[in-house]
């Protein structure tokens, strides 16, 4: 079973960055189908990003585009999700989930490890 990490979280004010880091421990090469998604209290796990292959292949939520920007590092073997322009609604614990195969990076179903997840606070 593929162990997933995620680091990075943190509290920060609006307008600010923060990244997030995810790592996959036992391959290699990392992950072949990576995902962000996070779930504010009360509410469903919702899709931010993934990433299908060695990087060319990324999606994002319609929530987030033209303000989060996912990268595999593949020095460090991770997937990075650099996240701008944050708004309070951005808060929520995000997790990360992989996949060896194909999938639709969308559907959280479709994903076979998850990590714990990191909290993200965004205040005003």
């Amino acid at each position: 079973q593929v162990q997933v990490v995620e680091s990075g979280g943190g509290l920060v004010q609006a307008g600010c960055s923060l990244r997030l880091s995810c790592a996959t421990s036992g391959r290699p090469f990392g992950s072949y189908a990576v995902g962000w998604f996070r779930q504010a209290p009360g509410k469903e796990r919702e899709f931010v990003a993934g990433v299908i292959g060695k990087g060319d292949n990324i999606f994002y939520g319609d929530s987030v585009k033209g303000r989060f920007t996912l990268f595999r590092d593949n020095v460090k073997k991770t997937v990075e999700l650099q996240m701008s322009s944050l708004k309070p609604e951005d808060t929520a614990v995000y997790y990360c989930a992989a996949a060896e195969r194909w999938i639709r990076v969308e559907k959280r179903d479709e994903y076979d490890d998850w990590g714990q997840g990191t909290q993200v606070t965004v205040s005003t």
